[in-house]
């Protein structure tokens, strides 16, 4: 298994524990009293499900498993994959860091926290989609 599948990996089970726990807090909510910034972190808690497990699971197994380019570069550009994986998690990241600040106070500063993520998280399926789409072919020819 690639070094960089096993960073996807690892990390996408990471998530899902951070999530899981993000979802017993936020269902607290109803019965004790909380700090006002948990109030806005339901997009947090899917944003850790989908991009964080799902997707970064996803990454790593496609990574991994789709069919080779040639026997010389069997997965495509290492560090267009790394890249993916560095800009995946800084866009996650930032978005954990600032949905709730956002929330909490809705200012034009705080609000580029959430376009930056958005716009790395991007970034980072389009290096994907770039760096896979070679591996999605007719068939292997022995190249």
């Amino acid at each position: 298994m690639p070094t960089l599948t096993r960073w996807f990996i690892k990390s996408s089970m990471i998530y899902l524990v951070a999530a899981l726990l993000l979802s017993l807090l936020l269902s607290l909510r109803g019965i004790m009293s909380l700090p006002a910034f948990v109030n806005f972190l339901n997009p947090v808690f899917f944003h850790l499900l989908v991009v964080g497990w799902v997707t970064q699971m996803i990454f790593g197994v496609i990574y991994w498993m789709f069919p080779i380019i040639t026997r010389q570069n069997p997965r495509g550009s290492l560090w267009m994959g790394w890249a993916t994986y560095v800009c995946l998690n800084a866009g996650l990241l930032l978005r954990a860091a600032g949905e709730p600040l956002v929330g909490i106070r809705a200012d034009a500063g705080s609000s580029w926290l959430l376009v930056l993520s958005a716009l790395l998280q991007w970034l980072a399926a389009v290096l994907f989609v770039i760096n896979s789409w070679p591996r999605v072919k007719d068939r292997y020819r022995g190249e």
